[in-house]
């Protein structure tokens, strides 16, 4: 059988298999990238649906974070504190490096400090930008109106790599809270708008030119759609099929160029032994 698989016609059958195979198979991964883009969009979407809640009314000062609180829009009033602003680093914002700019937010109502990213920088000559024009403006002295996505605290960094002064590993409230003091809420948000509009966030993109550029939350998992991941095993399944009729159709063309044995030929009797 094999000397069939190898002759020129079934070469080039089994090189035209093999084509639509990988055509076949692609088309399986392009269905499951599309699977995970849509179950992600459909999370942002039922993020994006839910109302924003008061944050005072949500978590308290190191209570533990909500099961649910995760991209949960929020919105509490009071007032930043520039001068005690920490930069996150070794962080990426479309495809370029740079840094986090975290501010402490001080809620009116309890007193207690919240981290909130307010942007990312490229340079630290940016981040000394923002919180000079941080300082100045009236965010600082006068109470805003913050809304933001909640996460939970990262996990810590200590002994991984030492940063300059004012350089942190990750947002770790618990080590934020030896710095700050007061109370601290256990978790921090990503500043999505603040009324009335400081100035200090530029538009996307922003960060390329010495700017700094909002920060948009993680995305949440999102598993997959199953309508677009049958689709995926469709396209893997025709690719299987199209190997196997080849290989089923060489050992049908094998079986007919076999020689066929003349009719009544058969084992003969060795006539001596029966008698």
């Amino acid at each position: 059988m094999l000397r069939t698989a190898l002759t020129p016609r079934w070469l080039v059958w089994l090189v035209v298999v093999l084509g639509l195979g990988a055509g076949f198979v692609l088309l399986g991964l392009w269905q499951m990238n599309v699977a995970r883009e849509d179950a992600a969009a459909e999370v942002l979407r039922e993020a994006a649906a839910r109302p924003v809640l008061e944050l005072t009314a949500t978590i308290q000062p190191h209570a533990a974070f909500p099961a649910d609180g995760s991209n949960q829009r929020m919105q509490a009033v009071g007032h930043f504190e520039p001068a005690r602003q920490v930069l996150v680093a070794d962080r990426r914002l479309a495809g370029a490096d740079g840094f986090w700019v975290v501010q402490p937010f001080v809620v009116q109502e309890t007193g207690a400090r919240i981290p909130v990213v307010r942007g990312f920088v490229r340079s630290l000559a940016a981040a000394d930008a923002v919180a000079a024009n941080s300082a100045a403006g009236s965010g600082a002295t006068e109470p805003l109106t913050l809304v933001g996505s909640l996460a939970p605290t990262e996990s810590s960094s200590a002994g991984k790599k030492r940063l300059p002064d004012g350089q942190i590993g990750s947002i770790d409230v618990g080590a934020l809270l030896n710095d700050w003091g007061g109370e601290v809420y256990n978790a921090f948000l990503f500043d999505i708008s603040e009324t009335p509009d400081q100035g200090v966030t530029g538009p996307t993109g922003a960060s390329a030119s010495g700017g700094m550029e909002r920060v948009p939350p993680p995305d949440l998992p999102s598993g997959l759609t199953l309508r677009n991941a049958a689709y995926a095993l469709q396209w893997w399944v025709f690719a299987a099929f199209g190997l196997w009729m080849w290989v089923k159709m060489v050992r049908d063309d094998y079986r007919r160029h076999q020689p066929v044995p003349p009719l009544g030929a058969g084992p003969t009797a060795d006539v001596g032994a029966t008698q």
